[in-house]
């Protein structure tokens, strides 16, 4: 935490941490060493990681294909005539594209470029405007596919295509809540959002007809899974191509577009793939140190119940929003608090507590990307206009963060929300 605080990258300072720990631990760098020779090849060759890149490589190709205009143009067609009920279009065009993007920094930073300029010609504040899409964008990890339940899965060696399942329901509140957090805040603050002339049925059929790609991508690749045509990692080869497919058939992907497209996602996987491998040198440093193994018996001798140390646990995941990015908060904790909770008894079966853990966690990180003052939607949407400060983008966040709370809480209460569609499916 001190390197991070002083600006070293995350998975550098996970590293210089891991090797020293071991060190200082087996008093000798040998073991380290001779980790090193294969920890580097066995970590990136991993098969259930090769879904990364091709997740990110979806992302790029609809955005390139223009995916994330007709989303809210088509979302604006038939809400923005509402009071508020562009920034509501604005959030459900986020969901949409999350749900073939798997990345919130990719959504908002996509969707703040489509809907920024139209909400503000409309009359919508600058709070209102930039706070909507900072929330909006959280959505991208959200709902499957997603980067952040891949690397969880990972870590806890859990089925990706379960979990996906179980982020299904808590992402469809999500955005409710947020459609909820936004009606609420033009009735207080009226003169916040502006009104545009309600579109006839046959402007809003056409708007709906080009969109269909991204139903059609999303229902592949998720319904593909389920149905066990292939894995999750084919799944996202098989989404990477038809998102490819239609961005060149719009016009949207040329050769340049590739080539961009290609070595943005071999940029954002290589810093990915560090930051992991600075997870495994650390993860060994707490294997010898026997940390972990420590952590659960002190958990045990407190005389918290499980409920009070969950509640803890996600407590300290929304401070660790304000200073950090989610993947780093997933390595850099999991490994500690996996254990702890999966010692605990919630009345819950060991795969179902790993699954609901997951997609709690996953909600929480998602709340610290908006939390201030590091949330960094907050920043990614904030820079892409002029004339509205900061602190305005974190006033107009407030609404949906106080909406994520109380979504935690009702998912924490009532596990069969997340866990109820798994067990239908499986």
């Amino acid at each position: 935490m001190g390197l991070i605080l002083l600006r070293v990258p995350i998975g550098l300072a996970m590293l210089v941490v891991g090797f020293a720990g071991i060190w200082l631990v087996t008093g000798s760098p040998r073991p380290i060493m001779g980790q090193l020779k294969s920890l580097p090849y066995d970590t990136f060759s991993s098969y259930s990681l090769s879904i990364v890149p091709l997740f990110l490589l979806m992302g790029q190709f609809a955005t390139r294909g223009g995916m994330s205009r007709a989303l809210f143009h088509a979302a604006e067609t038939w809400l923005g005539h509402r009071r508020g009920g562009m920034a509501m279009a604005a959030v459900g065009a986020c969901g949409a594209f999350g749900a073939i993007c798997g990345s919130s920094l990719a959504t908002a930073a996509t969707m703040g470029q489509v809907a920024l300029p139209e909400l503000r010609r409309a009359g919508y504040s600058g709070a209102l405007s930039t706070g909507g899409l900072a929330a909006g964008g959280t959505l991208g990890i959200l709902i499957p596919p997603s980067v952040i339940l891949v690397i969880y899965a990972v870590l806890t060696e859990q089925n990706i295509a379960k979990l996906f399942i179980a982020a299904v329901v808590p992402g469809a509140l999500a955005a409710l809540g947020y459609l909820l957090a936004i009606a609420v805040y033009v009735r207080l603050k009226p003169d916040a959002a502006g009104t545009r002339p309600r579109s006839d049925r046959a402007t809003r059929v056409r708007a709906l007809s080009r969109v269909w790609p991204v139903l059609a991508i999303f229902l592949l690749v998720i319904g593909g899974i389920y149905a066990g045509w292939f894995t999750p990692t084919e799944g996202a080869a098989v989404g990477a191509a038809g998102t490819g497919l239609v961005a060149a058939l719009s016009g949207g992907l040329n050769r340049g577009g590739l080539i961009e497209s290609l070595l943005s996602t071999a940029v954002a996987s290589g810093m990915i793939f560090f930051i992991i491998l600075g997870a495994a040198v650390f993860n060994g440093f707490l294997a010898f140190s026997q940390l972990p193994q420590q952590a659960v018996a002190a958990v045990s001798a407190s005389g918290l119940g499980p409920w009070a140390v969950l509640a803890l646990i996600l407590a300290c995941y929304l401070v660790f929003g304000c200073i950090m990015d989610s993947l780093s908060m997933i390595l850099l904790t999991i490994p500690i608090f996996f254990p702890m909770v999966m010692a605990l008894d919630f009345g819950l079966g060991p795969e179902a507590t790993a699954l609901w853990f997951g997609v709690l966690v996953l909600i929480v990180v998602e709340v610290g990307l908006i939390t201030p003052p590091v949330g960094m939607n907050l920043f990614i949407i904030n820079s892409m206009t002029e004339d509205v400060p900061i602190g305005e983008t974190f006033k107009g966040v407030l609404p949906f963060i106080l909406s994520d709370l109380a979504r935690v809480a009702i998912l924490v209460l009532f596990p069969g929300l997340t866990l109820g569609l798994v067990a239908l499916l499986f």
